[in-house]
């Protein structure tokens, strides 16, 4: 079941289409500016990324693409029969210490694109039959996504595009891409500060993430789907459960229902799994030398090496994570998930990604 005015979501086009091209420039030139002093993402590290300065993100002036391809592993309004057309940017400005991409986000795999090979990237997914552009992981790359988004529609750029975020975005970016996107779909991952310090490396997650949210229904409202299923312009909020904090999750659900709207599509996702360096806290003590050894030796490059002597000293990462992520190191059990998907419906939501 869907909203009332569905039905002439088939009829949709996509947003920018709306926007002069005199407007289109102008963005252009912000998003530039914005690189000088870079307030991009909430991290504000306010580096010359413009000048060639990397950001606390580990991005410079241009940014960096790990693949670009017809996803058909989204959601299904999102990949359809044809697939999403995914663009996934490396490196990131959390610090998830279980992200399953994190040779992508952490050691930031991948080469520079320029604007004008973003926009080739785009259209080639356009006349591969893709979907929608599926923009993965672009927080901290704004600027650089304004601009090869203004190339791209200046070049035929016709399908909706979908912004896939972690949710911890800078407002001003967000407010630059009002009228460019057609789809935001953001991970609300933690509800607690202290949760999100000790998980991503940001207490301000929460807050941001809020923040973040409702801006995204501001400009777009709830999610709406054509009369084959394809997700045409709106919200879709992903929410990871963890093993053993249903209560943020429930929390999170409420606040979606009570301060977004009830109608809000959210994706329950059950794919959590002990990985990086949540990993080696999953491995028995006896082996976990064994058996994490290339990973830990892989993960200790991203560690300052005036930190890999203290490291060393309390046994490595294998076991100094063994402890902090031990809560965490397993997948979620049956139940966990089940309630977690009551409590999205106790909490008034009745829209849920892929059930019918």
């Amino acid at each position: 079941m869907a909203p009332e005015g569905d039905r002439e979501a088939q009829a949709i086009q996509p947003r920018y289409l709306g926007l002069a091209r005199a407007e289109l420039s102008a963005r252009a030139r912000t998003a530039r500016s914005l690189m000088r002093a870079c307030r991009s993402c909430p991290r504000a590290c306010g580096v010359d990324r413009a000048g060639g300065e990397v950001g606390t993100c580990g991005t410079a002036r241009l940014a960096i693409v790990d693949a670009a391809f017809p996803h058909r592993g989204e959601e299904s309004c999102l990949s359809g029969w044809r697939g999403s057309g995914t663009i996934f940017f490396a490196h990131c400005n959390l610090e998830c210490v279980f992200c399953q991409n994190w040779e992508i986000s952490q050691i930031g795999v991948g080469r520079e694109y320029a604007a004008d090979e973003l926009a080739s990237a785009m259209l080639r997914l356009q006349l591969e039959g893709c979907h929608n552009i599926n923009l993965v992981t672009p927080e901290h790359v704004v600027p650089q996504v304004v601009e090869g988004l203004v190339a791209a529609i200046g070049a035929g750029l016709r399908l909706p595009v979908v912004y896939n975020t972690s949710a911890y975005d800078a407002l001003d970016s967000l407010r630059l891409l009002d009228g460019l996107i057609d789809i935001y779909m953001p991970d609300f991952k933690f509800w607690e500060r202290d949760t999100a310090a000790r998980l991503c490396g940001a207490a301000d997650y929460p807050d941001r993430a809020r923040e973040a949210i409702a801006e995204m229904h501001r400009q777009v409202g709830p999610l709406l789907l054509d009369d084959q299923g394809i997700a045409r312009r709106g919200v879709l909020v992903r929410h990871l459960v963890l093993p053993g904090h249903l209560a943020e999750s429930a929390a999170i659900f409420r606040w979606l229902a009570c301060e977004v709207s009830p109608a809000t599509y959210v994706n329950v996702m059950d794919q959590y799994r002990p990985a990086y360096r949540v990993r080696r806290a999953s491995v028995p003590r006896r082996l976990a030398k064994d058996a994490a050894e290339e990973a830990d030796d892989r993960a200790e490059d991203l560690v300052d090496p005036a930190d890999r002597s203290a490291d060393r000293a309390a046994g490595g990462l294998a076991g100094r994570q063994a402890d902090e992520f031990r809560d965490i190191a397993r997948r979620p059990r049956g139940e966990e998930l089940c309630a977690a998907r009551a409590a999205a419906r106790a909490a008034g939501l009745w829209r849920f990604a892929d059930e019918g």
